[in-house]
């Protein structure tokens, strides 16, 4: 296929380009007024309108009539394996309970894993891929699911076979992370170490076996997991090849980053909260900073300092946090938005973010989160825009016209 009059080709990084870090984040590079041939769902060439190739005639036309052509989003953390929705807890947001309070009245992540257990594995998987359709048509080509909500063995396989399904379904990447690590079930809430024993004599080598799981994580934060049971935790899953991605520093500043550095953490997620040495920690490691800003949006928590971030030199992403509690919504455009709105990243940087730095929090960038020369061509068209700021300037409505997977328009 030959994509023709784009208005412009954005994110536009050479092919050994793997990950950006500070202030090469500022740097978006557009080809305007161009082409793209693909072949075999991969990027075959592109150039401009003036160089475009001689008509062949076996060879489909696409006239993007003067739009922009973005690679795909790239979500490199979320929850979309989850039996129900939780809006009974909404009122008691709005109500001004915290996280925590929620939680200890038997709402939050335990209250996922109790509906969670009753759910067949055909009904979860039915639940998950409409989510999952629903976030492609908004621009998603690559994404990461957790586990986390099962917290027994039975039905933390049983999430994680779910993942296996959608992989095997839909035409995107998609990492599994385990995350039984996620909180305390009540049965084990006086014995922690009795469930860490179960995590890691019963469920690793099941999922071992099966093959079920990239990536380990653990919720490391104070009345979860501790730093001294998260490096526990997670030099049992690097003997079975899981390399870790860690939920750090969501409601304080725990320790979380420098156990995750110190385990060769693939990313750090959230760090809505953090300080001098995290950042500074930060700084020795390849560690890539994962944020979540529709997370800071919904439960009114602080937004994570991008901006220092940036001017420490890291490499940061944006992902959607997509989970039924605290970040109910895969809309990568949003995030993409408040990064903008409420951590004052440039547009430039929150792009680059959310695609090419997406795509290496999940070890991807190879072959996905820019528009190069043999990378896939996962592509999507706006809407007509009159510049690229004008994508999360506009919040709240979808500048998403067409969505390209493997060099196949997709229609859900």
């Amino acid at each position: 296929m030959l994509i023709t009059d784009i208005k412009g080709l954005v994110g536009l990084h050479p092919k050994d380009k793997l990950v950006l870090r500070g202030n090469e984040l500022n740097d978006l590079p557009v080809l305007e007024n161009a082409w793209l041939l693909i072949e075999d769902g991969l990027i075959k060439d592109f150039g401009e309108m003036g160089n475009l190739p001689s008509p062949t005639a076996h060879l489909p036309y696409y006239s993007a009539q003067g739009r922009y052509v973005f690679p795909t989003w790239c979500d490199s953390h979320t929850h979309i394996v989850f039996a129900a929705s939780r809006e009974e807890e909404f009122a008691m947001k709005i109500q001004g309970k915290s996280y925590e309070e929620i939680a200890a009245a038997g709402g939050g992540i335990l209250n996922s894993a109790d509906k969670l257990q009753r759910a067949s594995e055909d009904e979860l998987f039915q639940f998950a891929a409409l989510r999952l359709k629903q976030m492609i048509l908004q621009g998603t080509g690559a994404v990461e699911i957790k586990s986390g909500y099962g917290l027994t063995t039975e039905s933390e396989i049983k999430m994680l076979r779910v993942i296996r399904r959608l992989k095997d379904q839909f035409p995107i990447p998609i990492k599994a992370t385990f995350l039984a690590a996620h909180a305390y079930p009540t049965a084990f809430k006086n014995n922690h170490q009795g469930y860490i024993d179960l995590i890691i004599n019963e469920m690793l080598p099941q999922l071992a076996e099966e093959e079920l799981a990239d990536y380990i994580d653990v919720f490391c934060e104070k009345g979860f997991f501790s730093v001294s049971e998260t490096d526990q935790i997670l030099k049992a899953g690097a003997k079975y090849g899981l390399k870790p991605k860690i939920h750090a520093n969501q409601l304080s500043v725990s320790g979380a980053i420098e156990v995750a550095v110190d385990n060769g953490a693939i990313s750090v997620d959230h760090l809505e909260e953090s300080n001098e040495e995290s950042i500074e920690t930060l700084k020795n490691a390849d560690t890539i900073v994962t944020l979540l800003p529709s997370c800071s949006f919904y439960l009114g928590i602080p937004f994570a300092d991008a901006r220092g971030f940036i001017q420490a030199d890291l490499p940061v992403a944006l992902a959607t946090d997509y989970n039924p509690g605290s970040t109910p919504s895969g809309n990568m455009n949003f995030v993409v938005s408040l990064a903008c709105i409420k951590m004052k990243m440039f547009p430039e940087q929150a792009i680059n973010a959310a695609t090419l730095n997406g795509a290496a929090a999940m070890e991807l960038s190879r072959d996905y989160g820019s528009i190069a020369v043999g990378k896939k061509a996962n592509l999507l068209i706006t809407k007509p825009m009159p510049s690229i700021a004008y994508l999360p300037y506009s919040f709240g409505e979808s500048q998403v016209d067409e969505v390209i997977l493997n060099g196949e328009f997709y229609n859900g």
